[in-house]
This record gives structure tokens, sequence and C-alpha cells, in this order.
């Protein structure tokens, strides 16, 4: 894979580190919030960054949590089938937590809008096939 090339000026570097930056704060923010996923604005970041910064995005790469993330979609332009399960239990899980604590139901409806739209959103994010077991030859 070859590597991100910064863009050449300073002032659009300046654009792509803000816009990372942002990004990658709608994505923490997402973390914690049942409506606004955290994905795709880490890898929106992390585009940003590889043309605005490569320190920072070198930085993500190496994150424990976003790094595998990152690498699997910059390589595969997919996600991991397991973290996509992830994805939709901890979605699922902080929905019902929402749903139980709102007493509106106009407020309701509409987090289950949103909800729909990023579980179609996660749902059309391709998966990357499993590599296929590797066959043991018999040395005789």
């Amino acid at each position: 894979m070859d590597r991100p090339r910064l863009h050449d000026s300073r002032w659009v570097r300046w654009i792509y580190l803000g816009a990372g930056t942002v990004a990658l704060l709608l994505g923490l923010i997402g973390a914690v919030l049942p409506v606004l996923p955290t994905t795709p604005f880490v890898l929106l970041a992390a585009a940003c960054f590889a043309r605005g910064s490569t320190h920072i995005h070198d930085w993500l790469l190496r994150s424990p949590l976003a790094g595998p993330i990152i690498r699997e979609w910059e390589e595969y332009r997919a996600m991991d089938r397991r973290v996509k399960a992830w994805a939709f239990a901890l979605m699922g899980i902080s929905v019902t937590g929402s749903l139980l604590m709102m007493a509106s139901p106009w407020h309701r409806l509409m987090l289950l809008a949103l909800v729909a739209v990023a579980g179609i959103t996660l749902w059309r994010v391709p998966v990357r096939p499993l590599d296929p077991p590797q066959e043991k030859t018999d040395p005789r």
C-alpha cells in the first residue's frame, strides 16, 4: 500500500488538519452518544490527517482502538466482521438504554429514525472476506 502524500499547499494542509480534528472530536463524541457513529468519523479523520499531517496520521495508526480499524479500511476498504458486529451490538445497547430514559414519544421516534439511518449506513459498509484457511502440506 502506498503511503499517502501530504498536500502541496500549506493552507490546504491546515484545512485538512482542522477537518480531521473536527471529525475526530465527532468520533469521540459518537463513542458516548448512541445516535452519532464513531467509525466513519475516525476514518474521515484519518483520511484528512493523511493529507494534512503524517505525524498525526501515524499517531492514529498506532492507537490500539482506532489503528486496526483504519488499517483495515486503508488496506481492504472494508470492516472486520467482528468490529461490525460489535458496532451493531453497542448501538443496540445504547439505544435501548436511551429509549428507556426518554419520556417523550417524539424524542423516541426521532432517536429511532436516527438509529435507522446509522444502522443502514453501517450495514452498507463492506465486510472483508475471511482469509481462506491455509492447507497444511504433507512434507513426504
